[in-house]
């Protein structure tokens, strides 16, 4: 399937967002909480598929957890403890850009967790999404794929692209020799935690743009009714002539000019 090019792909995006904010204000209509977690393989475009849900909703409303390591106090805590703590309250958005599933992945398969520490998690893991969808949030897991070749690429575009430098750390680098390691351990993940009440749904991104609109499509679908009618608004026309800015106090900056080619 040839990829999508960036015309044809915002064509189809853009009735999508639409459909997105709809779904956010259902939430805020109905207090509903919705979580997504974002899993999958570096590089796969977990950042592009968060930012294109995010994008056009009120960062009040939708906001993005996406945990540091933690710290000495709260590698004491109850795994799921840190997480919990940015879980949605009424009618409010999380996305977790990676999630407690660290424990069943980077954590496994770096040696950062021992295996009886993930073998505990992957007992829990159910049992603590059981809670959450039964005190009403809907919870949806996305595991985003791609294959090992397109990920070289992705890497040594990082490594050269000034702006994308931030994306690419020590660990990336060991889990270029570890993709088969990051499979078997996805898999055991999936074994223990694609449950009735939380299920995992897997996305190719080897097309990131694809990915993003298959898994838009897919969190979409799986919403319930979301047709509520926004708010009649309306703009009269002004009482007087529209003002021009003015300073008393202070003064602006002088506009930005750009550099003379030579």
């Amino acid at each position: 399937m040839s990829k999508l090019k960036r015309k044809q792909y915002e064509a189809l995006l853009e009735p999508m967002q639409v459909e997105l904010a709809n779904a956010a204000r259902w939430l805020q209509h109905t207090g509903r909480r919705l979580v997504v977690v974002f899993e999958g393989r570096d590089t796969a475009g977990k950042g592009g598929a968060i930012d294109a849900i995010r994008r056009h909703l009120n960062p009040r409303q939708c906001r993005v957890a996406a945990l540091p390591k933690p710290t000495e106090r709260e590698a004491t805590q109850w795994y799921f403890q840190r997480y919990a703590a940015h879980l949605p309250a009424a009618g409010e958005i999380v996305l977790f850009d990676r999630s407690w599933y660290n424990r069943a992945g980077v954590e496994k398969v770096m040696g950062f967790a021992s295996d009886a520490q993930v073998a505990a998690f992957l007992r829990d893991a159910p049992v603590f999404e059981r809670q959450l969808v039964d005190d009403g949030i809907l919870l949806f897991k996305y595991w985003l794929g791609c294959d090992q070749a397109v990920q070289e690429d992705r890497f040594a575009e990082r490594l050269q692209d000034p702006l994308k430098g931030w994306k690419l750390s020590p660990i990336d680098l060991q889990a270029r020799e570890r993709y088969r390691a990051y499979t078997d351990a996805r898999e055991a993940m999936l074994e223990a935690t694609h449950t009735a009440h939380a299920p995992w749904t897997l996305v190719d991104f080897n097309d990131q743009k694809r990915g993003r609109l298959t898994l838009l499509r897919d969190l979409l679908d799986r919403l319930p009714d979301t047709a509520i009618d926004a708010p009649a608004l309306a703009l009269p026309p002004l009482a007087r002539k529209p003002a021009r800015e003015r300073y008393r106090v202070l003064k602006p900056l002088p506009p930005f000019k750009a550099p003379r080619r030579r």
